[in-house]
């Protein structure tokens, strides 16, 4: 270890909250422990996200009587993610052992001080598969008061709920035009937001709570940090890795890792080359991911041999862009859109081409799929007046009126008439309007006879639970009626390295290279080529990073 500057017993690169959970880890058994970011700020895209975990079995399930059991889960996985094809991050043996010990990475934050709690309600997103659950299987951190961290507080990555809401609060802060329930949690969220900061408190949320939880628990445990430190290269020797090679403060920095190297640093959403290579028609300007996830880590740990699996996924996350995209924190969301009622989407020839409601994920592989055949990115999200009336659009509040911008550079179309809309988007009116006309049958129906839309809880739980008789199922049937795009975005890619039930990296040859761990979205997923429910990327980049770490400490109890 005498070529190294300094030398740490496990390094990590990257600083997502797969990162901090395997420093705890390591923590805990007394080793010395480094987490390098390139970027000046922690979180990576966790923070910027929802920041939820998809764990089975978890103990707040248990606590609140919501039945599930490791057999059911394993049902559940096995029926969605198993059916993925040529994905070697999903094989079952990785499945049970996400089954197995994503409950017990649960239980170790608790134990370790980070708080959390399950969302009351949050449907698998196939829950009509077997073993799936209509309650949810998420865990979300309680709310954060940032002013705890101190002078680290400017070192977070800010999130987008920066206010005293938890993320399933202002899910249903949308229904606040609707009933009397949404007016009186507006009012509490107002009233609770008004009363922490009397209390010189500034609360956060969702990904930027768990993050702010997870850093100052990894503080007080003694981790060491280093800012603004690009790795360069993974150091190898005697065929094992035994440190990285960075740049601090100008200079070549050496740092050794006794016992390994854990590789948390994203993906590669914000490199436009690898997309091109991997993901053909999709774009970086249309990501929520972090700026620093930028594939180099994987290209370096291929350079060093590794096997790579599952890089044409991405987490797919549908977005409507609204003028000023381009500079938006976070994109404004279309999840949930188009499964609200009065509103479809259709591809440029017109037509409707699948389930608007269901997974992010599987939506915008559905949008590139389609394609491929006939145009479809963007694709057009056609909304009537009542759909205006009572529920958001992009980052807008309910109501008719909207930003002038919108209007004048084209993003939002509005006309009198089904015709004249599809004459504005380019698309044949007669074909348009059948499109419709056909839809409307099926609200009358209350049956989705395309697409099944509304016949999952989760595709209800999008919608509108006040609007009767269905949730997501609505006529688009008032002038004047709208118009926006819909492209394929996305919070993040979602293939990478192949690793072993240990998190180790693996070779073509099904070989491990010694030393090299990897978690997150750096790897291909457990997940495979779907996306079970919300917290399905978070909630494995954690639990890899807590099993990749006792694996290198060698603690096997």
């Amino acid at each position: 270890m005498s070529e190294f500057d300094e030398t740490y017993d496990f390094i990590i690169v990257g600083s997502g909250a797969g990162s901090m959970c395997a420093a705890l880890v390591m923590r805990k058994t007394g080793k010395t422990v480094l987490i390098i970011e390139k970027t000046a700020l922690i979180g990576g895209t966790t923070a910027k996200s929802g920041g939820v975990m998809w764990v089975p079995n978890n103990p707040f399930m248990k606590r609140d009587g919501i039945p599930d059991s490791p057999e059911q889960a394993l049902a559940y996985l096995d029926s969605v993610t198993g059916a993925s094809e040529n994905a070697p991050g999903a094989t079952r043996e990785r499945r049970i052992a996400y089954v197995e010990q994503s409950p017990r990475m649960i239980d170790f934050l608790l134990h370790s001080g980070i708080k959390l709690d399950r969302a009351k309600y949050w449907p698998d997103y196939y829950d009509d598969q077997p073993g799936g659950s209509k309650a949810g299987r998420t865990v979300v951190a309680q709310l954060f008061n940032i002013n705890e961290l101190g002078p680290w507080k400017d070192k977070l990555r800010p999130g987008f709920l920066n206010f005293a809401a938890t993320l399933e609060e202002t899910l249903r802060l949308k229904t606040y035009k609707q009933s009397w329930s949404g007016k009186a949690l507006m009012l509490k969220v107002g009233l609770r937001t008004m009363f922490t900061r009397l209390l010189g408190k500034r609360m956060i949320s969702s990904g930027a709570a768990l993050q702010g939880r997870m850093l100052q628990a990894a503080l007080k445990a003694g981790v060491a940090f280093s800012l603004e430190t690009p790795v360069q290269e993974l150091v190898e020797s005697n065929g094992a890795i035994t440190g990285v090679l960075a740049q601090k403060d100008g200079k070549p920095w050496r740092v050794g890792a006794k016992l390994g190297v854990l590789i948390n640093a994203g993906g590669f959403a914000r490199n436009q080359e690898m997309r091109d290579q991997y993901q053909p028609g999709t774009n970086v300007n249309w990501s929520n991911a972090a700026e620093g996830d930028t594939g180099e880590m994987i290209r370096e740990m291929m350079r060093h041999g590794a096997a790579i699996g599952q890089m044409e996924e991405m987490v797919g996350f549908q977005t409507t862009t609204s003028p000023g995209i381009e500079t938006d924190y976070v994109k404004p969301p279309g999840q949930g859109l188009t499964a609200a009622p009065h509103a479809i989407l259709v591809d440029q020839s017109g037509v409707r081409y699948q389930n608007e409601g269901g997974s992010y994920m599987a939506y915008c592989k559905g949008m590139l799929e389609r394609n491929k055949t006939v145009p479809a990115v963007p694709s057009w999200a056609i909304l009537d007046s009542q759909f205006l009336r009572n529920y958001m659009l992009g980052n807008s509040m309910p109501g008719t009126k909207k930003p002038k911008a919108w209007y004048e550079q084209n993003y939002l179309r509005k006309a009198d008439s089904l015709e004249a809309l599809a004459a504005q988007i380019n698309i044949p009116p007669a074909t348009l309007q059948a499109t419709v006309q056909r839809f409307n049958g099926f609200v009358a129906a209350n049956n989705d006879e395309d697409f099944k839309r509304g016949a999952r809880a989760y595709d209800n739980w999008l919608g509108d639970p006040y609007h009767k008789p269905s949730a997501t199922l609505g006529s688009i049937a008032e002038a004047p009626f709208y118009a926006v795009p819909m492209v394929p975005g996305d919070v993040g890619t979602y293939g990478g390295v192949v690793t072993d039930v240990t998190g180790r990296v693996l070779r073509e040859d099904g070989s491990v290279i010694p030393g090299l761990y990897a978690t997150g979205v750096s790897t291909a997923s457990v997940m495979g080529r779907f996306y079970p429910g919300a917290g399905a990327s978070i909630g494995p980049a954690m639990t890899w990073g807590y099993i990749s770490a006792r694996h290198a400490a060698g603690v096997n109890s």
